[in-house]
């Protein structure tokens, strides 16, 4: 951990105005994807519903502790968060209202698997005041969802679309990947053309990466190649684009008025508190100093200690460089990309320093810089690397 003299330190007083929210980590899933990283598990044959959400609301006592901000955004991640029960979700929203309160247009979205849901379901989610869903489409084709080891069908994906809406749900996000095994750049324009035609207000359009401790790492599936992805990508683009969705994040697109509010709190460098197995958090302490934690991963071991301190496996504070590299990683990601009032309120640091930092991306025009916004150009955008590169700690 770094020491406290290297630590930037916005005044608290401006702690306050840095929106607060809640990550949620439900961890199983009916079956482990060949190409998912993430801390998820294939379920048991019985759910330990009841035992997960205890732990979780002793989790929350610990992780509120010191917080006095109202909850701007929930995001209920996994795993496949909808093979738990509505009356499951809404414990946890009872119990995370109780002690800091949900604002009063407070986003609350729910991850669901097509396979996992149906009708009846959607609408008791949306009763317990679940009000935005995320469906993991990934592809309207058979062929590239079995390779995926997807559970569901194309059937199944776009049933779940209009069963989402017939809930009670108008805001909805759909998951689509591309650059997927066996897939042609006409399959990948049905994907996208099928999507657009059902009119979710957000598209989440990214590519499939082959992460490491994954089955598709150990043994790689034939993929497209670079050109065939970089032309999909911007055919894929312009069909959005004329469809009337803009691109406000690398892999973000959404209708006027619907972007991921829970998202963007996390490309601006916003709090929020991470409960569950393996979930992770970063916070404005009230002293000034910005924390990262991470719960134990395994979902039995994290059980047996949640609300104790022996349930967090990592915390850590972010000196400066930690901190001005987290928040342009992220925020160079938005195509409005960064303003001075959020730099300086949520890292502590000094905006002009910022442009001597960035002289040499400036110089090369990757990155667009003025008194108050620093943003990627169109050429910076596919080289972010590049600038990031500038202020890797």
């Amino acid at each position: 951990m770094s020491t406290t003299a290297e630590q930037p330190a916005p005044a608290s007083a401006q702690r306050s105005g840095i929106p607060l929210s809640v990550y949620v980590h439900l961890p199983w899933c009916v079956r482990k994807c060949p190409y998912c990283d993430f801390n998820s598990h294939r379920a048991p044959a019985e759910l330990p519903e009841t035992a997960y959400i205890d732990a979780l609301l002793a989790d929350w006592a610990l992780a509120a502790a010191d917080e006095k901000r109202p909850i701007d955004t929930v995001f209920f991640g996994g795993g496949t968060p909808s093979l738990f029960s509505a009356g499951a979700i809404g414990r946890i929203l009872a119990a995370l209202d109780a002690r800091l309160g949900l604002s009063s247009d407070c986003e609350i979205t729910l991850e669901a698997n097509p396979g996992t849901t149906e009708r009846t379901r959607f609408a008791d989610l949306r009763a317990v005041g679940v009000n935005r869903l995320s469906l993991g489409i990934q592809s309207l084709d058979n062929d590239c969802l079995s390779a995926l080891g997807r559970i569901h069908g194309a059937t199944e994906a776009l049933a779940a679309i209009d069963d989402a809406r017939a809930g009670g749900f108008t805001a909805i996000n759909c998951d689509l990947m591309f650059g997927l095994p066996g897939q042609t750049h006409a399959r990948a324009m049905a994907d996208i053309d099928g999507i657009i035609e059902r009119e979710p207000g957000h598209i989440s359009y990214y590519q499939l990466t082959l992460e490491p401790n994954t089955p598709f790492y150990r043994q790689p599936p034939a993929l497209p190649d670079d050109d065939a992805v970089v032309e999909i990508f911007e055919h894929a683009g312009e069909r959005l684009r004329s469809a009337g969705y803009t691109q406000y994040e690398v892999s973000a697109w959404a209708q006027p008025g619907k972007a991921c509010r829970h998202n963007e709190n996390y490309w601006r460098f916003g709090d929020y508190l991470g409960i569950g197995a393996g979930a992770h958090g970063k916070r404005t302490r009230v002293d000034g100093h910005i924390e990262r934690s991470a719960r134990q991963r395994w979902p039995t071991g994290y059980m047996s200690v949640a609300g104790r301190p022996a349930s967090i496996a990592e915390s850590r504070l972010l000196d400066k460089d930690d901190a001005c590299f987290e928040f342009l990683l992220n925020g160079l990601r938005r195509r409005a990309g960064v303003t001075r009032n959020d730099y300086e309120q949520r890292t502590g640091l000094d905006w002009q320093a910022l442009g001597t930092t960035l002289a040499e991306p400036i110089a090369q025009g990757l990155v667009a810089f003025d008194r108050q916004t620093l943003r990627a150009t169109e050429r910076g955008w596919r080289f972010l690397d590049t600038i990031l590169a500038e202020v890797l700690p």
